[in-house]
């Protein structure tokens, strides 16, 4: 593994370069079994505001991600290229070599704080997921939220993981200063196909549950339903029964998002669709020929079947456009810090919404 392409002196011109010295990293295990096999490198970063390229389909401009790699080991992961950057593998060592942005939060206040800086929206969880298990044990968002709390400065997250309800409160605090949304990463409710194509992420129901729980608590959540997965996920059965939970968690819109292969995710699951679906490896070539995405009609029909879906249940897509906060805003100055437990009896505002669309 070479860290030089990330150093000051490396002349690499990537966008992340220079984010922090090769001597800065320290190598960690922990001997527990929740992260047998799992290595982590913690690094103390310059800079956690991330500019995403101008030709990204995303509608924001800004990202933070405390974390490099990630434990759900989700086979499709788009971001699994990332890691090539750093020298290390995009298939297990994406899954078991995670990059910890140990001062994250304090770098995130000082550059929030800046002159510069212009309380742009900033996205968490479009990469790696930021209430991954790593987080559990290094505790970087509660300081992420209080940053952006303080700051009155609006962001989204998006993810798999249950942790997130840790935090419930901190979400509730900012969403009285800023526009806030939540969305959870459901793209389907069969067992079977989540333990092969997520197996470290917790199951569709859980994540479901973060979203009724969440509600209960007057934060409204979306659903991505992403991936949804050609000749695997996407038969009109599969696709109401997945509508249909997320209708009964209480979600307030439901996005489907078909199946992307960019390089270093289409090498890991065509590997793997051949070892699990070898019958379906030639389907997979016919229909992405054309390069990541599936052909527009494909996702065109997939998009058509659960808005027509989601109408019968009573809820719609996302609107486009950023998070918007549904309910007036609370003319107060942000509160006094707050610890990363559990939810008060404090209604808020009103529900947030996301949309990646």
């Amino acid at each position: 593994m070479r860290w030089e392409n990330l150093t000051p002196d490396s002349g690499h011109g990537r966008a992340d370069a220079a984010l922090f010295g090769a001597e800065a990293v320290t190598t960690r295990t922990f001997d527990t079994p929740e992260f047998a096999g799992i290595t982590f490198h913690e690094i103390r970063a310059r800079s956690v505001l991330n500019r995403v390229p101008g030709a990204s389909r995303m509608p924001f401009e800004w990202t933070v991600n405390p974390y490099r790699g990630c434990t759900h080991a989700c086979v499709y992961c788009f971001a699994r290229k990332t890691h090539s950057y750093l020298d290390l593998d995009t298939g297990t060592g994406f899954d078991s070599q995670i990059v910890v942005k140990v001062n994250a939060p304090e770098v995130l206040r000082r550059q929030l704080a800046a002159r510069r800086w212009q309380g742009e929206h900033i996205a968490m969880g479009t990469n790696v997921d930021c209430y991954q298990r790593a987080e559990g044990r290094y505790l970087l968002m509660p300081g992420i939220l209080t940053a952006l709390r303080d700051h009155a400065n609006p962001f989204s997250i998006l993810t798999k993981g249950t942790l997130i309800l840790r935090d419930l409160e901190l979400l509730r605090q900012a969403s009285r200063v800023a526009d806030v949304g939540i969305s959870v990463s459901v793209g389907f409710t069969d067992t079977g196909l989540w333990r092969t194509v997520e197996p470290g992420t917790p199951a569709p129901e859980r994540r479901l549950e973060v979203v009724r729980t969440l509600a209960a608590h007057g934060i409204g959540c979306g659903v991505l339903m992403a991936p949804v997965i050609p000749f695997l996920g996407d038969r009109p059965e599969q696709l109401r029964a997945t509508v249909r939970a997320v209708a009964e968690a209480g979600a307030v819109s439901v996005t489907p998002l078909v199946l992307h292969l960019r390089p270093g995710a289409r090498e890991w699951f065509t590997a793997w669709l051949g070892r699990h679906h070898p019958y379906l490896v030639s389907r997979y070539e016919r229909l992405y020929a054309e390069g990541a995405y599936a052909p527009k009609w494909y996702q065109r029909r997939i998009t058509r079947q659960v808005h027509d879906l989601a109408r019968e249940y009573g809820i719609g897509p996302a609107p486009a456009g950023m998070p918007h906060r549904l309910g007036p805003a609370e003319p107060a100055t942000p509160p006094a810090p707050a610890g990363p437990t559990g939810p008060t009896a404090h209604p808020v505002s009103g529900p947030t919404q996301l949309s990646l669309l």
